[in-house]
């Protein structure tokens, strides 16, 4: 499962007995939940779902000017995700736009069908190497930070680690995704068990410019991420939210809040062409 860039981008813990010790405990953990999360995002991306997106667009004053709410299924369509939409506002599709997402299910299924070897193995690698280029940034935290240890908490069964995040002073960043990093903080919460990452809150603390200053992401902006355990082997967003204002060019202001949560978490069997039941912890 994917999540987002804006808002992955935009994503660990007992008070230590000195600073410099809580800094290398917490560098530790940091290191560990990255590394659990590499071996757990393969698994991930096995899974179909389905998501609820309520977004909403707001004035300067915070209002909400116009919102849409959206249900989605999110399938895999020959080895890359493909996303039918089922539910608009609270309400099941009018019977028009429902023919016309089930004529796009049929040509889709049927150009990857038809699709020579070549052209199967280029869309599958490009399936490969987006989450591959929207983790750069998430391979380089534990470097890119300073971080405290502050606290231990218990959520949802969980005892976790609790981490805050600064940005660290004269880090230069490996890839160009990372340039971000010095422009957030952040809070971790960590499965003190095995690592894994259940919560992650993060904020912009200075303007982050986005191609050629294009688009630039206010100070502010923040975004939330909730994960949950899964079929007893993957840990999957669960919930994901997000408030941001951006420019977009020289004039238009664009701000919105977000929220997306994620049910119907179920992994694709290899072994046959059904669909394995979720079991949650």
């Amino acid at each position: 499962m994917e999540v987002p860039l804006p808002t992955r981008a935009l994503l660990l813990i007992l008070a230590s007995a000195s600073a410099l010790l809580g800094q290398a405990d917490a560098r530790e953990i940091v290191r560990r939940a990255v590394a659990a999360d590499e071996r757990n995002w393969k698994v991930a991306r096995t899974y179909t779902f389905s998501e609820r997106v309520n977004l909403k667009y707001l004035d300067s004053q915070g209002g909400v000017k116009s919102q849409e709410v959206r249900i989605q299924d999110v399938m895999l369509l020959d080895g890359s995700p493909y996303r039918r939409l089922v539910a608009r506002d609270g309400l099941p599709l009018p019977p028009a736009e429902e023919r016309k997402e089930q004529e796009k299910l049929a040509r889709s299924t049927a150009e990857r069908r038809d699709e020579t070897t070549a052209q199967r193995t280029e869309r599958l690698a490009d399936y490969d190497r987006r989450p591959e280029w929207q983790r750069e940034a998430w391979r380089e935290l534990p470097e890119a930070f300073d971080f405290r240890l502050t606290s231990e908490e218990i959520w949802d069964g969980h005892s976790l680690y609790v981490i805050e995040a600064t940005p660290r002073q004269g880090y230069q960043p490996r890839s160009r995704t990372a340039n971000m990093l010095a422009h957030l903080q952040g809070k971790l919460w960590v499965d003190r068990q095995d690592y894994h990452l259940l919560k992650a809150e993060v904020e912009v603390v200075d303007t982050i410019s986005v191609g050629l200053f294009l688009v630039r992401v206010a100070k502010g902006s923040r975004a939330a991420l909730e994960q949950t355990f899964v079929n007893d082997e993957v840990w999957l967003p669960c919930r994901v939210q997000a408030f941001a204002s951006a420019r977009l060019g020289l004039l238009k202001v664009l701000r919105f809040e977000q929220e997306i949560n994620y049910t119907k978490c179920r992994g694709f069997r290899t072994d046959s062409p059904g669909i394995s039941q979720i079991k949650a912890r």
